[in-house]
């Protein structure tokens, strides 16, 4: 493709097309000669995050609407609307960007939030499609998640199960490499279509939760490790109780990555007291939603890991997910 921006009738049949307005927050989204988004939030908080897709270019469209609103939820906040800058190299076809752009279309509409503005460009500047996104959400003033309130005792526990967006991505980008079987591969799939928290996160707050943070790059040791860090507190967490599944842990022993060190979107740290943990895990059952109490709040700094060997955890920097990619 010619490098530059894409033009108005490309823009109209592959990009605009896809594009529906559900929010009556928003009044007005980016159009052609328009490049802004007005929206109207009343008297709640503005809450926004920015995310680029760079590890993968398997479901980036879904990807970048996710990762985004996930972390807009953990603030306890109700996302509303997305921007997404889209840049391709001139190797791109108008195909590939419209299944971008259908992929997050389709998610928007899932989680009921509008695609409000971005941006796409062919470029010379990358060798792939980068996706970045911008997620406004809202929260009521009086909503406002306090570390202060969280205790010693209190319990730590994460949701669903961690490695799934990581094991996801490792599958599509080394499929040829990996001895699967149908069942796993329906698992797997499955895994790509429950990397949003944001059902939980809304639960949880509902239920008092006290700290929320989402699993991602470094895994759930690097999030717990961030978290340690940010609360001032330390967390004893029993491995043999973080959840793994099977095709997870023997994909990770295939390729030798480190399930608690890899990108896990999709899980969800959260710190209760013990009765709200009690009411929220109710909650969750109903809804099917897996939670697990996987340990708790001390005194002190940095993360103890009880298992066979004990473990203190370092800082996670870089993912196990860059090792094969």
């Amino acid at each position: 493709m010619k490098i530059g921006k894409l033009t108005d009738d490309e823009l109209k049949e592959h990009i605009f097309k896809h594009i529906s307005n559900c929010r009556k927050e928003v009044l007005k989204k980016s159009d052609i000669g328009i490049d802004t988004a007005v929206l109207d939030l009343k008297d709640d908080l503005v809450v926004l995050s920015v995310d680029p897709i760079t590890g993968t270019n398997c479901g980036i469209g879904k990807l970048s609407v996710n990762i985004s609103c996930n972390d807009v939820a953990t603030e306890g906040a109700t996302p509303v609307g997305i921007l997404l800058s889209v840049l391709a190299p001139p190797s791109c076809e108008l195909k590939d960007l419209e299944e971008v752009m259908i992929e997050a279309s389709d998610e928007c509409k899932k989680m009921n939030i509008d695609i409000i503005g971005g941006h796409t460009e062919i470029t010379d500047a990358v060798n792939k499609i980068i996706v970045t996104s911008v997620v406004v959400g809202k929260l009521n003033r009086n909503s406002v998640l306090n570390k202060k309130l969280v205790k010693n005792g209190d319990i730590v526990c994460v949701s669903k199960y961690i490695a799934m967006e990581g094991t996801y991505i490792v599958t599509n980008e080394k499929k040829g490499l990996l001895n699967l079987t149908e069942t796993e591969i329906k698992e797997i799939d499955e895994m790509g279509e429950s990397i949003s928290i944001v059902k939980e996160a809304m639960l949880a707050k509902e239920n008092n939760v006290k700290f929320m943070h989402d699993i991602t790059e470094g895994g759930v040791y690097g999030a717990l490790w961030e978290s340690s860090e940010f609360l001032k507190k330390k967390f004893i967490i029993e491995k043999e109780r973080i959840p793994l599944k099977k095709v997870s842990k023997k994909i990770c022993s295939e390729l030798s990555l480190d399930p608690y060190r890899l990108i896990s979107s999709g899980s969800l740290i959260m710190v209760f007291g013990e009765k709200d943990f009690e009411n929220f895990k109710s909650k969750c059952e109903y809804e099917n939603i897996k939670v697990t109490n996987i340990g708790y709040v001390a005194e002190g700094s940095g993360i103890e890991v009880i298992s066979e060997v004990n473990e203190l955890i370092e800082n996670t920097t870089v993912d196990e997910l860059y090792k094969i990619l």
